[in-house]
């Protein structure tokens, strides 16, 4: 029997609510990051699978859900590949990570817009030094190997 998927204020709540106790580099509530990347998408003229992948894109990588989660989810099979295809691998190299978002259709937009938020001054801007240049040199390095100009 096939599920109906979540709606994506569904997927939203979920995936705020899995990410409540988290904060990103800068201490501020994880929830923020996901909305400016569900945002971006939608900006971007992204689909209902990218947003829901969007909202979710960081969740099996920061284990709030597991990918046995994910599998059995009531999503649609496109945005459990978009978000396996945005899970870093331990261990995986960058290139082999960009391939892998390359090559699955609909992850690239979504990765567009991680990225821009990633890399927005404004949040890097309350980072230290070392640590904003580690992560803006790791970001356009991202972008190079995704065949993305630079930003």
């Amino acid at each position: 029997m096939t599920q109906t998927p979540l709606t994506l204020p569904e997927v939203e709540a979920l995936a705020r609510e899995a990410h409540a106790a988290q904060t990103d580099k800068a201490g501020r509530p994880y929830a923020e990051h996901l909305t400016a990347v569900a945002d971006g998408v939608r900006e971007r003229g992204g689909d209902d699978d990218q947003m829901a992948a969007a909202w979710l894109h960081d969740a099996i990588e920061d284990n709030v859900l597991s990918e046995d989660w994910l599998r059995t989810a009531p999503l649609t099979h496109r945005t459990k590949n978009i978000v396996l295809a945005l899970t870093k691998r331990e261990d995986e190299p960058p290139s082999s990570y960009a391939h892998r978002i390359r090559t699955t259709p609909g992850a690239l937009l979504v990765k567009v817009s991680d990225l821009a938020h990633n890399a927005d001054p404004s949040r890097l801007a309350v980072l230290d030094e070392h640590t904003r240049a580690r992560l803006t040199k790791k970001y356009a390095t991202m972008r190079a190997l995704l065949g993305l100009p630079p930003s």
